[in-house]
């Protein structure tokens, strides 16, 4: 049987020119992710995970390897490409919520469904806010809404467009214990319910033992890959 693979890296390498010496901050990474697999990237900060996250969801390019995603080589993308792309099949959720201030929870899960000219989102997106327990904060802003609040709106955003894949960059890092817990599961029960296939960067090593892999990040390089047997 062969395997499907909805990621693949292949030596990734991004280096920011300086004023004195360039700066590398992604080495020769390569990796797989299979079609429903959940994987972990962590790392010290400066660690280069979130900018892999960027590369691998096509938010950045690389200077060198190459990246296909759902089947599609980025490379060779426009920025306008690698965008319909995104809002077609990729989901994200973000630690800082990334919600527009002047919509409603309502509003703002249904933009992604919307800006693919797509008619009568509005039910689903309810269902979507209602499956995050937030049936009562429909018309709510997110000024209105507590940080904990704000992720779930996120989370049922992220998950309108049915994504084939979810990029999750440190989801709880803005929380406190207790809603990051609720995050957490729900995240990844909606993830097992949809069969979405998660790519999760996160400091946070309990929730990283909940996927099926972890890549460890160290100095821009991949430096471990732990297989988590439970999961």
């Amino acid at each position: 049987m062969t395997t499907e693979y909805v990621l693949e890296a292949n030596h990734l390498t991004k280096t920011y020119a300086s004023a004195e010496t360039p700066l590398t901050v992604l080495d020769d990474v390569s990796f797989k992710v299979e079609k429903g697999e959940m994987i972990s990237i962590i790392g010290p900060s400066g660690s280069g995970k979130t900018t892999l996250l960027g590369i691998c969801a096509g938010l950045d390019v690389p200077t060198e390897g190459t990246l296909s995603l759902l089947n599609f080589k980025l490379n060779n993308m426009s920025e306008d490409d690698r965008a319909y792309l995104r809002n077609q099949s990729v989901g994200f959720v973000f630690q800082n919520f990334q919600l527009l201030p002047t919509l409603t929870a309502l509003e703002n899960v249904m933009v992604p469904m919307e800006l693919r000219g797509a008619k009568n989102v509005k039910a689903k997106a309810i269902e979507l806010l209602e499956r995050v327990g937030l049936q009562n904060r429909l018309n709510h802003y997110p000024t209105q809404l507590s940080g904990g609040e704000q992720q779930r709106v996120a989370m049922a955003r992220a998950f309108m467009n049915t994504p084939t894949i979810l990029f999750a960059d440190e989801p709880t890092g803005n929380l406190d214990e207790e809603n990051a817990s609720h995050i957490t599961n729900l995240l990844f029960d909606i993830n097992k319910e949809e069969k979405t296939t998660l790519v999760l960067v996160t400091h946070n090593l309990e929730l990283a033992n909940k996927t099926q892999r972890i890549l460890k990040m160290k100095g821009g390089k991949l430096s471990e890959e732990i297989r988590n047997q439970s999961n």
